[in-house]
């Protein structure tokens, strides 16, 4: 073909190689691809996914390879040669890092397939998903930055540049560092996150004074999503320096706490009598904890807790609402006098169990 090409100028026959080489090289990239895709058929899905996902990386490798041989035989003029050259080596470096996003991005796909989100138990989900997620996004922007600064260090004079900044602007490189401190922290606050995992995916937490889930873990900062749909949104340094409740840590169970203020004549164990029934008749209530004590004495009023356990956070929410609303419809139609009220001195002779009048009552 060279040989066909010498009558014509330099330039012109360089173009049509150039022009006729990333066919070619896309022609056989379909044909090796189709085998290579048909060979995998019946392998793991580890080994198809990843060469369903690399068809675009390994179609660039095909191109840069063949435009490389190409450039090698073709008489480019003076001065294009290196220009070619200088394209390639940039687009091979942006090849090997395409290609290591992409392995990587699969492999964080297919582990995660094996866990569920949307399970009772699913405290090794949370914290597989965690990990991976924030482990993706910490390699994605090593893999971006190291993949840009080798493609920059392939041009001499930002080589050069570079070289001589490090060597005599050392206090450009302080202010650069110092500008770049929230960025840093952040990035080191995502790293320590994902290995002592204070907070997961999905976990419940209590975060100024709210209550809601982990919704989003990224690079800089977490959503928390607020039991009233509303979004929290807090930088990852902040989960690392100040306090805050986790209700998810180790598991999901929790112990729900209701306090009655009631008059000093209540029947106690009547009170836990019925608890027990409400939390026998609830599928709420786990079978693990159930409690009917009273805990102090007031001048007017003895307090009662009661406290009974559930699988999750919002399940021991809704149970402590159905304990307050049938033990409360209990005491008004069962025992009212144990409602709380203002008393006077009972006359001589009259039952202490006695209601008093409207005007000595206030419940």
């Amino acid at each position: 073909m060279i040989d066909e090409l010498k009558w014509m100028p330099d330039w012109a026959a360089s173009l049509i190689i150039l022009g006729v080489a990333p066919f070619l090289s896309n022609l056989l990239h379909r044909l090796l691809f189709r085998f290579v895709t048909n060979w995998v058929a019946h392998m793991d899905l580890l080994w198809r996914a990843l060469v369903a996902r690399t068809e675009g990386p390994t179609r660039l490798g095909f191109l840069i390879a063949g435009l490389s041989l190409a450039a090698s035989i073709a008489p480019l003029p003076p001065g294009w040669g290196e220009i070619v050259r200088q394209v390639l080596s940039v687009g091979f470096i942006a090849l090997l890092g395409w290609m290591a996003l992409t392995a990587f991005h699969v492999w964080m796909v297919v582990h995660l397939r094996r866990f569920k989100l949307d399970t009772a138990d699913n405290l090794l989900a949370r914290k597989h998903v965690t990990q991976t997620r924030m482990l993706q996004r910490v390699m994605n922007v090593l893999i971006i930055v190291i993949t840009a600064s080798i493609a920059l260090m392939t041009f001499d004079s930002v080589r050069q540049y570079g070289v001589s900044l490090l060597a005599s602007a050392g206090a450009a490189g302080l202010i650069v560092g110092l500008a770049l401190q929230p960025v840093l922290k952040n990035l080191i606050a995502g790293i320590q996150l994902a290995i002592t995992q204070p907070i997961r995916i999905d976990d419940a937490l209590i975060v100024e004074n709210e209550w809601g889930n982990v919704e989003e873990i990224t690079s800089t900062y977490v959503v928390v999503r607020l039991w009233d749909w509303r979004r929290l949104i807090l930088p990852l340094s902040y989960f690392i320096e100040k306090p805050f409740q986790n209700w998810t840590r180790d598991n999901a169970d929790l112990i729900g706490t209701v306090m009655l203020y009631l008059d000093h004549t209540a029947p106690v164990e009547a009170i836990r009598a019925r608890t027990q029934e409400i939390l026998g008749a609830s599928p709420l209530w786990d079978k693990r904890v159930l409690a009917v004590q009273v805990t102090d004495f007031k001048q007017t009023t003895m307090e009662v807790r009661i406290l009974a356990s559930a699988g999750s956070a919002p399940r021991a929410f809704d149970l402590r609402c159905e304990i307050r609303e049938k033990i409360i419809a209990f005491l008004q139609q069962e025992h009212p006098h144990a409602l709380p009220r203002f008393r006077t001195d009972t006359p001589q002779g009259a039952s202490p169990d006695a209601t008093p009048g409207p005007a000595l009552q206030s419940r």
